[in-house]
């Protein structure tokens, strides 16, 4: 397939100067998990009929490739309980080399083990994989019914295919922080990396995030009393900072939105599951591409991305305080994390 050449007009730049190279694709609201700090126990999710279909999400997800975007990210919700998920990997990754240089993902694990060889197959090298504690009775209280064998034994066929697995792991406090160096540890014996993520305040929840949060530059400060870390240029497309853990091949990463701000070099957008373009995760602002390939088909499509990109906002403002109303309403399930 010929590259996808890009006149300097098209190219994606928002009204600060940043550049856009990284399109972040929900592909579902729907998950097989309800983890404490993302989901509420009982979720109400988009109908059906409003998710944009696969055709939709490969022409929207085109057209940003053929105007600079060099990374795609499909997520959810759990994005494998999509049955057409892998067909849209298929179709984006033979972009891969012709315009696109990663197409990865991002899951929760449970139903990875049926799916790791064909995500192999299609394009993707790297996925991540969203795993809070790898103790079973701890698992299954954060994600409410969740079995960790399932998600250790997606791992492993991931491993097991080629595919290079970045943990994401959600530090919360007085819940999982003393599996954290373990995690670390863990991951280092497997070959994999590790991030870990500040909780955010997305969405209405049962319980106060301010209970749970667990600001990482402590985290990191204890984690270098007890492992050789060093800071790493590494960049990945996103907004973590890395470290590399001497003697093995893996990075611990961290995204800290709330302890160190990282929108001055964001270089984002998100698609959600109902075709809103949100050109900040932590603003309720969107343009609707949905409506736009409808109605007006790409050249629509156009006009509409060049309008998210003239309102993205500098920064996000989120902040955590006991009893707070989350900083936007939607839930990461629908933006995709």
């Amino acid at each position: 397939m010929a590259s996808v050449s890009v006149d300097s007009a098209d190219k994606l730049v928002d009204r600060h100067g940043r550049a856009i190279s990284y399109l972040r694709i929900s592909v579902t609201d729907r998950c097989d998990l309800r983890c404490r700090y993302c989901m509420a126990e009982a979720m109400t999710f988009l109908p059906r009929a409003e998710l944009l279909s696969l055709e939709e999400i490969a022409l929207i997800a085109e057209r940003f490739i053929a105007r600079g975007v060099r990374k795609i990210r499909l997520t959810g919700g759990e994005p494998l309980v999509r049955r057409d998920m892998v067909e849209l990997a298929w179709r984006l990754g033979r972009q891969v080399g012709a315009g696109l240089d990663e197409l990865t993902l991002t899951t929760n694990g449970t139903r990875l083990a049926g799916h790791a060889e064909e995500l192999f197959a299609a394009g993707m090298r790297r996925i991540n994989v969203s795993l809070d504690s790898r103790d079973p009775e701890r698992f299954r209280y954060i994600t409410r019914h969740g079995d960790v064998t399932q998600v250790l034994d997606g791992i492993a066929a991931a491993k097991a295919a080629g595919l290079r697995i970045k943990i994401n792991m959600v530090a919360l406090k007085g819940l999982n922080e003393d599996e954290i160096a373990p995690m670390l540890a863990w991951a280092a014996d497997e070959g994999h990396d590790l991030t870990l993520i500040e909780t955010m305040p997305l969405g209405q929840i049962d319980e106060d995030r301010a209970d749970r949060f667990l600001p990482l530059p402590r985290v990191l400060a204890d984690l270098r009393d007890r492992f050789d870390l060093a800071p790493d240029g590494h960049r990945s497309g996103g907004p973590a900072r890395y470290w590399r853990l001497a003697g093995s091949d893996t990075r611990l990463g961290l995204i800290s939105p709330l302890t160190g701000n990282f929108c001055a070099t964001c270089n984002r957008v998100r698609l959600s599951t109902d075709g809103k373009l949100h050109m900040c995760l932590g603003h309720d602002d969107s343009v609707d591409l949905r409506a736009a390939i409808r109605g007006g088909g790409l050249a629509e499509v156009d006009a509409r991305i060049g309008e998210a990109l003239a309102r993205k906002p500098e920064a996000h403002d989120f902040r955590i305080e006991a009893g707070a109303a989350p900083a936007v309403a939607r839930h990461m399930s629908v933006t995709g994390g």
